[in-house]
């Protein structure tokens, strides 16, 4: 039997007696005579609503599953699918189709037939191809290279315009706008305009060209256009320091950027093309913010206007390319500070739709938000997600953290919503959603970062409760290696299943199997990268790891993953020198190279450290000084923080910093961060 509520329980919520009283009347009932499940659906449906403080959501589901026999059962969920919403579910579909009774029998079979698994799902997003396939997968050179869609020609962007022209592509709004449209049709000539631009300019098949920008339906269309022209896309997110985007664009030997004037938030002006000159850019071409005192007063001889930029040629055929040529460089951190840049193919994109399809249950139709930009991985993924799936992107041009994102939310009656953890925390502590209608959402999925249970309860109590599915990833998987479905229950920051058409492992240091421990995923999947510019593949995912009899050779990704009971698994962040701040990957290597140049400092080291309640990382520097320059540690932690708000980016946020005589060494001379971090957590 469950918790029952007394009349202090929801005073202390924060409600007046009369709606203490109507509360206790109609909760207290279900608690004492149904199951933990089918009394959580009735609290949901009868009781509960968005207006309602958190204080009470989070009180009722701890009564409702107060016996709830974690051990045996796992965590206590919050969203049960009902029979008709499995019914709906895209995964349904295909199950039904194939004769296979359960979703646990599905993935088996998807791994057991990747062959077969992925050619279904080809077919079913209508991939289209200028020449088609003579196999799914060859595997001359091993599972370690495998050899996608031999024999096929295609350019992958022409898999993004299947739905009808007249079809909504994005709905966007800037601060201090109105929500606008762009069909199908608009974006796809637009696109086209770029792509033509690219070839009357000069440019060829393989060229690789930057766009550094918030994330616009212009952005959209020139991602797109880059791709068509056979051109690769060289990412580079708005918020790099000069030194950062000059980094990326010569790994990538960039040989043009699209970019923007500046970024407007409020009454703040944040400079892009001026940190784009700074950065020794090849030639670019410059899109106005729309305000026309924040438009350069001048460009580089070599620079163009966006409107001077643009054909007036509305049609094109786009490039056909080998499904492994490069459609994106993207980068993510490397353990040695210098970043990973990590291409993505014309088979990439269809891993960013499967696990929409599967994963997200996207339909056409509907509509994706996910704050994000071109420069991280999501941005690319939110394209091919809603556009192969004929579904809409929801752009919004300001900051997510703002109530105006919500009313943006709410007007534009986005159906997927997706979050960062940190982003969730920020709306929770300023209680800047308060209000707002989003009973469209059908789902979020949160990335990036390790979940809390209690932000992300909170996340769903403002949509009547609707799922999460954790997603759980990297640039180097073109999506999820472990993430949820809309056939299984939803237990706050957990996930439910490794992603249809792959598999995992998780290991102890020994490399023997473990139910809490390092994930090592087993290839071949689409969406895996096979190679990496200017480092060596094999040494960074393969070189060194635990072998397994009967198993391909198992991938590294350097997450910590648990097995929890009832099928969920949870993570734990990191097991290498990598973190994520923000929803970004970052290396304590490349924060400690910002920071050592910091006048008075010896040496530093950064980790990465779990709350005690779970959720985001955060940031904690250990120093070496030179000097007692810095009276005290807050006047040290100013220091680091412009450092890297000014050299790397702005958005890493230091939660503390400790101030010590010297670093814990190996005998080979290498900083002890596990240490550090078990000290930090103390």
């Amino acid at each position: 039997m469950a918790t029952q509520l007394n009349l202090e329980h929801l005073l202390q919520c924060g409600l007046d007696r009369a709606g203490a009283s109507k509360i206790l009347q109609k909760a207290n009932p279900l608690l004492s005579s149904l199951s933990p499940p089918e009394c959580w659906r009735r609290i949901v449906d009868e009781v509960l609503t968005p207006a309602h403080p958190f204080a009470l959501h989070k009180l009722l589901h701890d009564c409702t599953f107060a016996n709830w026999n974690t051990a045996r059962d796992g965590p206590a969920p919050a969203w049960f699918p009902s029979n008709e919403q499995v019914q709906r579910a895209n995964i349904t579909g295909l199950m039904k189709e194939m004769g296979i009774g359960s979703y646990r029998k599905f993935h088996a079979w998807s791994v057991e037939n990747r062959a077969n698994f992925f050619e279904m799902m080809v077919n079913r997003l209508n991939i289209r191809f200028g020449m088609p396939f003579e196999a799914v997968v060859e595997l001359s050179r091993g599972a370690e290279s495998p050899h996608w869609l031999p024999g096929a020609a295609l350019n992958i962007a022409d898999s993004c315009f299947g739905a009808s022209g007249d079809a909504p592509a994005i709905v966007s709004k800037s601060e201090n706008t109105s929500l606008s449209t762009m069909t199908y049709s608009e974006l796809d000539s637009l696109s086209n305009r770029v792509a033509n631009s690219l070839v009357e300019t000069g440019f060829t098949p393989g060229d690789s060209i930057a766009v550094d920008m918030p994330m616009t339906p212009e952005s959209v269309a020139i991602y797109l256009g880059i791709i068509k022209a056979g051109c690769t896309v060289v990412s580079v997110a708005d918020s790099f320091a000069p030194h950062e985007i000059e980094t990326r664009l010569n790994i990538a030997d960039t040989k043009a950027i699209f970019t923007q004037d500046c970024i407007p938030r409020g009454c703040k002006r944040l400079p892009l093309y001026e940190k784009v000159v700074a950065a020794g850019a090849p030639r670019a071409v410059v899109l106005s913010s729309g305000r026309e005192a924040d438009s350069p007063t001048e460009l580089r001889p070599e620079d163009v206007t966006w409107d001077k930029f643009l054909s007036q040629r509305v049609e094109f055929k786009s490039v056909a390319c080998h499904p492994h040529g490069h459609t994106n460089i993207l980068f993510s951190s490397g353990t040695t500070g210098a970043p990973k840049a990590i291409p993505w193919t014309h088979t990439t994109p269809i891993k960013c739709a499967i696990d929409a399809f599967l994963h997200h249950d996207i339909k056409p139709g509907d509509v994706l938000a996910w704050p994000t930009n071109l420069g991280w991985m999501m941005g690319p993924w939110l394209i091919y997600a809603s556009l192969i799936n004929k579904g809409t992107m929801a752009l919004y041009d300001g900051s997510p953290t703002e109530r105006a994102f919500g009313e943006f939310v709410q007007d534009a009656s986005v159906a997927m919503l997706g979050v960062v953890p940190s982003l969730v925390r920020a709306w929770k502590n300023t209680e800047c959603m308060k209000g707002l209608d989003w009973s469209k959402i059908k789902a979020f999925s949160s990335t990036g970062e390790c979940s809390n249970p209690e932000d992300m309860l909170f996340l769903m109590s403002l949509a009547e409760y609707k799922p999460i599915i954790e997603y759980c990833g990297g640039t180097e998987i073109g999506g999820g290696f472990i993430t949820g479905t809309l056939l299984q229950p939803s237990a706050p920051a957990t996930f439910t299943t490794p992603a249809l058409g792959s598999d995992l492992v998780i290991l102890d240091v020994e490399g023997k199997h473990t139910e809490n421990g390092e994930v090592f995923l087993i290839p071949p999947s689409m969406g895996l990268s096979t190679e990496l510019l200017k480092f060596d593949h094999h040494e960074v995912y393969f070189e060194g790891n635990p072998t397994l009899p009967d198993t391909a050779p198992l991938r590294r990704h350097g997450d910590q993953i648990e097995r929890l009971a009832g099928g969920y698994y949870r993570a734990h962040g990191r097991v290498d020198d990598t973190m994520n701040l923000g929803g970004i990957k970052v290396s304590s290597a490349e924060i400690e190279q910002v920071l050592n140049t910091v006048s008075g400092v010896r040496e530093t080291a950064a980790v990465a450290v779990s709350p005690k309640d779970g959720g985001p990382s955060q940031l904690t520097i250990h120093a070496v000084l030179l000097t007692e320059a810095y009276p005290d540690d807050s006047s040290l932690r100013a220091a680091f923080r412009a450092a890297i708000r000014e050299q790397l980016n702005p958005l890493f946020k230091i939660h503390d910093v400790v101030v010590r005589d010297s670093l814990p060494r190996t005998a080979s001379n290498k900083i002890m961060r596990r240490l550090l971090r078990g000290e930090s957590t103390e």
